[in-house]
């Protein structure tokens, strides 16, 4: 690691991360994501737009039988994946290989896996301020893929009935849902996020399953704060170093998570 390199740690310190210290770093909906996922047994799971590999960091370390593949097209961004693979310790279950989700039928073969996550850019092209740094651009704004060819890459790579979650704004929720139909991803499983109880949702985790029937379960919506910078009950048990069932649903992280500059 260089000094434009840092060491950050999540889970109860159990998960390192390797970032660009003025780069693109994660943030919250990552972490809740990764337990959001949720795998079954010996899972194989792809994590679309890996970034500097946190999600799939995270749901191997938290969950002993899982393998994760990561899908990242910065070459920067592989690099510290995969030494954060090392450094955890996951040589042997976690991979990061360079790659584009706009093109998944190139380096892999349909229905090869259990389970796909995935944390889109949230922003259309042209909203917003434009980031001059690349990685944060891209982590932003659907430069080098649009949300439909997130999913899309997701359906291909997964069994009959794998499933695949997703964060995303909760303005934008519908879109998600219908994206999700239109790639036979049908979505089984929600639960919206808010900033303060009373406050409006900022953030819904998805679950989508491959060729499901109709059938939605809105699980309780997840509050994130009590005060300013003081987490719920809930959620300082869900970024605790442990497995964390609430709400029907295990949702959980830890430690000071690093900002994601959206």
């Amino acid at each position: 690691m260089n000094t434009r390199e840092t060491i950050d740690r999540v889970f109860g310190g159990r998960v390192a991360v390797v970032q660009r210290r003025d780069g693109f770093r994660f943030s919250l909906d990552s972490l809740l994501l990764a337990r959001f996922v949720e795998p079954r047994g010996r899972a194989r799971i792809v994590d679309l737009g890996a970034g500097n590999g946190v999600i799939a960091l995270s749901v191997a370390v938290l969950n002993r039988g899982v393998e994760a593949t990561g899908v990242e097209l910065q070459e920067a961004m592989v690099g510290r994946a995969e030494r954060g693979s090392a450094l955890n310790g996951l040589g042997d279950r976690v991979r990061t290989v360079r790659g584009d989700v706009r093109e998944v039928e190139r380096d892999f073969t349909a229905g090869g896996f259990d389970a796909a996550v995935c944390n889109p850019p949230y922003r259309p092209r042209r909203s917003g301020r434009v980031n001059p740094d690349r990685e944060r651009l891209l982590a932003r704004h659907e430069v080098e893929g649009r949300l439909s060819d997130f999913v899309r890459a997701g359906a291909y790579l997964l069994r009959h009935r794998g499933r695949m979650c997703l964060v995303y704004p909760s303005e934008r929720a519908v879109e998600l849902f219908s994206v999700m139909r239109q790639h036979r991803l049908e979505p089984r499983r929600v639960r919206f996020v808010h900033s303060f109880a009373g406050s409006a949702a900022t953030l819904v985790l998805a679950e989508g399953v491959k060729g499901a029937r109709t059938s939605l379960a809105v699980l309780p919506p997840l509050v994130i704060y009590r005060l300013e910078d003081d987490y719920t009950d809930e959620m300082a048990g869900l970024l605790s170093p442990n497995p964390v069932s609430s709400g029907g649903s295990a949702t959980g992280a830890a430690g000071s998570p690093g900002a994601r500059d959206r």
